[in-house]
């Protein structure tokens, strides 16, 4: 990219001043910039100042003010495409997929001697770009000039179709599209380029792109730039009117006699009229916003059909809109055209109009239209004559040459047959809605029994609320007009709501009473959604969880029962540390810190080998299913040494909770006394464990060391107090030792039912799972790239039903998830689609 200035003025302004989280932000997100390559230190003459943008997930993104330099920038010829072209070239596609650059303008490199222009400062520093930057003037057309390049072949064999750093592949089938794929990502690798797969959609045969929704070579506005239609407030200014008009006529190739609709409207932002808002202004808004929200579908132009241009003028406005033969053999509307006269065009002849509406319709369609034959229709019979003058005024003159570039021909039509240019939306709609779901429903009406008892009523007193319109039965409620639904189709109309988004209950039903009537909705969504596959694997489980808690039973004696699970990883040390191993006695809750350099079995076996030293070995290890315990060495020692080893169902950490808890402490605490130097957590476990084991213990009223060696540990603080009552203080509890651990135990057994109660008052008694039900199981693991991943996985089968709600399952059918696998029940929930 090279940067060319219209002077030689430096533009420098200081750094704007920023919050400390606001700093922390910007600060992170330059470190990453410096270590990716794409910014560096700066010491240009040159600065910009930064803003901070919010993002629609709340974080912040960091944006350059680029503002003034912008105007001193010469301005890049290489021209963009228009979105309408762009759309247009998707003829003939049944299947789509769409590709987003990550970081489009980053892919491309600023001239060295370019580089200092695109300084810019922040409190902490002075930066300037490698890549080229967002919010130059010039970027997009440069950006778009090195995609081109690198995609022209590709481009020239209608392979990929691009706008900035959006790709889209239209294919006729699946293979095709996949063919398209492999060349795209064989060039995008060839040249670097970074994809964003997590915005990408691959072989759909419908898919959103340039804020349009493409299917079966037709295009509609996006859901979600039309929704903003329906929230917009009634304005109370010219210049909320003014937004207004801009929101809408963003959408206006959509709608039919788009500026006699909006004329109420437009009249208010004129200088010499007073701003008034009342009835014609009113109808005018809710007609635009009905209209926007209302989704209309045009057809993409395609090459070499018939193809006809229908126009329309009066003193108010002209319109026109263009059609075409589709694979049915009937017209089609492609894109329609609208626009309010101007107080001059108003005093025009009406045949003046006419040609005025023809000549703009022209000017508007020229892409589809130039060298294309096709139809001119109107119903002014003068317009052929006026066309074959000798001695015209000049402005019809001028008009007329440019008609000169066009092959077409002229059919005149009597107004009563060219109504559908006047209203621009009855006869196109018609045609294409022979089959729409509002005709499905009238079909299904005729040929139910219910429908039918109900049309037959219609007129007595009981069922007043009930009438026909257009030989379909509605029913009038809360001052809406809602088609009643049929029984055949009443779970499919509740579906096509329910999956607009997979909303909750609550949300469907109002989704489905906004324009139909259902008798018992409520119980009927609710059995939908209960099977609805995508909410099964999705959705969290409702309500209490299910099964109570099942403490393990302990003994009475120390050193038998050990539960084992690492921290980690943690800041490498010098020597290597990355993790904790934690050793917890179950009976006193003395605990043993072991700093490792990995979590393999073979590092566990050196600690507990350590332990067997002093100690001896635990009646029992409980532990979770990381590799180093299911590993075979692990097993092979608990099986020599004769120790039992329990491993936790997946997914349910709570079954080792000892050492759980015990990390719930350390992980902060650790975190706290290294917050200077994150690598030397290393010397402070020590300490920590020394603490850990000194300390009263919640559950057994005594601290772990005083259980396990039956004296108070010996520390700095309090020697001197402790020698002198550490006589008598070992005489006593040499005599209460027994008496001591049995006292442990029932304040182990009360805290254990107080936890029991507890837990149970937020839990149900766990569904009665049989062996071969199939079920969905939670997902465990969110790793990176799969927090929007389904919350479920399945479906699985029960092979076998074991004690306190666990089961095994084997994997049916080809999905994620582990072939075979446990869990527990408030992990699980029937699978039953519908």
């Amino acid at each position: 990219m090279r940067i060319i200035l219209k002077d030689d003025v430096p533009v420098y302004q200081p750094a704007r001043r920023l919050s400390f989280p606001e700093n922390q932000a910007v600060n992170k997100q330059i470190d990453e910039w410096l270590d990716q390559g794409i910014v560096r230190q700066s010491s240009s003459e040159y600065a910009s100042p930064i803003v901070l943008v919010k993002k629609k997930d709340g974080t912040a993104r960091l944006c350059v003010d680029y503002s003034k330099l912008n105007r001193k920038l010469v301005k890049d010829r290489f021209p963009l495409p228009l979105i309408e072209d762009v759309l247009d070239k998707l003829q003939d596609a049944k299947m789509y997929s769409t590709l987003d650059l990550k970081n489009g303008f980053f892919h491309v490199e600023v001239n060295e001697d370019c580089k200092h222009f695109t300084s810019f400062v922040v409190p902490d520093g002075q930066f300037e770009f490698n890549k080229v930057p967002f919010g130059l003037s010039t970027s997009p057309s440069v950006f778009q000039r090195y995609v081109y390049s690198i995609f022209r072949e590709l481009m020239r064999k209608g392979i990929v179709i691009i706008y900035m750093d959006d790709l889209i592949i239209p294919a006729k089938d699946e293979d095709e599209g996949i063919e398209k794929l492999k060349k795209v990502f064989e060039v995008a690798s060839k040249y670097g380029l970074e994809i964003k797969f997590k915005k990408c959609q691959f072989l759909r045969r419908r898919v959103e792109f340039l804020g349009h929704v493409v299917e079966n070579g037709t295009v509609r506005p996006s859901v979600a730039k039309t929704i903003a239609v329906k929230k917009f407030p009634v304005p109370t200014t010219v210049k909320q009117v003014q937004s207004f008009l801009g929101l809408t006529g963003y959408f206006r190739k959509f709608i039919p006699a788009y500026s006699k609709i909006a004329k109420p409207l437009s009249d208010l932002i004129r200088s010499d009229n007073p701003f008034v808002f009342e009835q014609p202004q009113i109808e005018a808004f809710e007609k635009l916003k009905k209209l926007l929200t209302e989704s209309p579908v045009l057809s993409i132009f395609q090459q070499g059909k018939t193809t006809e241009l229908h126009t329309d003028a009066s003193q108010q406005g002209y319109g026109a809109v263009l059609l075409q033969e589709a694979e049915d053999g009937k017209l089609h509307p492609v894109q329609y055209m609208s626009k309010k006269t101007t107080p001059a065009e108003e005093k025009y002849s009406s045949y003046e109009l006419e040609v005025l509406a023809v000549v703009n319709a022209l000017r508007k369609f020229r892409t589809y239209l130039m060298g294309n034959h096709f139809k001119i229709i109107t119903d002014c019979s003068a317009f052929q004559r006026t066309m074959d003058k000798k001695d015209l005024v000049t402005r019809i003159e001028r008009w007329a040459l440019l008609l000169e570039e066009f092959d077409y021909e002229i059919v005149h039509r009597s107004g009563q047959r060219m109504q559908h240019v006047d209203a621009l939306s009855r006869y196109p709609v018609a045609i294409i809605t022979s089959d729409t779901l509002t005709a499905r429903l009238k079909r299904a009406q005729q040929e139910d029994e219910y429908t039918q008892s109900l049309r037959s009523m219609i007129g007595s007193n009981n069922d007043s609320d009930f009438f026909d319109k257009n030989e379909i039965l509605y029913k009038y409620v809360d001052g809406c007009e809602l088609i009643v639904v049929p029984r055949d189709m009443q779970t499919e109309i509740i579906k096509l709501a329910h999956e607009k988004g997979h909303f909750s209950a609550a949300k469907t039903e109002g989704v489905v009473k906004q324009e139909f009537f259902i008798p018992n909705l409520s119980k009927q969504v609710q059995n939908v959604i209960v099977n609805c596959v995508p909410c099964i694997l999705t959705n969290k489980k409702s309500g209490k969880k299910d099964g109570f808690l099942n403490p393990i039973p302990k003994e009475d004696v120390p050193l038998s029962t050990y539960h084992v699970d690492f921290i980690g990883p943690l800041s490498s040390t010098n020597k290597k540390y990355q993790h904790i191993l934690t050793i917890v006695d179950a009976f006193t809750k003395f605990t043993w810190l072991y700093p490792v350099r990995s979590t393999s079995a073979e590092d566990v076996l050196d600690k507990l080998k350590v332990q067997q030293k002093t100690f001896g070995n635990p009646k029992r290890i409980i532990t979770d299913r990381g590799s180093a315990f299911t590993s075979k060495a692990f097993g092979d020692y608990c099986t020599n040494e004769n120790i039992q080893h329990f491993l936790i169902t997946t997914g349910v950490p709570r079954g080792n909770g000892q050492v759980e808890r015990i990390h719930r402490t350390l992980i902060p605490v650790l975190t706290k006394l290294s917050i200077a130097d994150s690598t030397k957590w290393f010397k402070f476990v020590d300490p920590l464990q020394r603490i850990l084991n000194s300390t009263f213990n919640r559950s057994t009223k005594w601290s772990p060391f005083e259980l396990l060696i039956g004296v108070t540990m010996r520390n700095k603080k309090d020697l001197h107090l402790r020698d002198l009552l550490m006589e008598e203080m070992m005489e006593e509890l040499q005599e209460q030792r027994d008496e001591l651990r049995q006292d442990a135990k029932k304040n182990i057994q009360k805290i254990q039912a107080e936890n029991k109660r507890t837990y149970d008052r937020k839990c149900r008694n766990a569904p009665s799972y049989q062996r071969g039900d199939l079920v969905v199981i939670q997902r465990t693991q969110f790793g990176t790239g799969l927090k929007l991943r389904p919350r479920f996985l399945g479906p699985y089968r029960i092979v076998k039903v074991k004690p306190r709600n666990r089961y095994d399952l084997e994997k049916v059918g080809n999905h994620d998830g582990p072939k075979l696998t446990n869990s527990s029940a408030d992990l699980m929930k029937f699978y039953s689609p519908g």
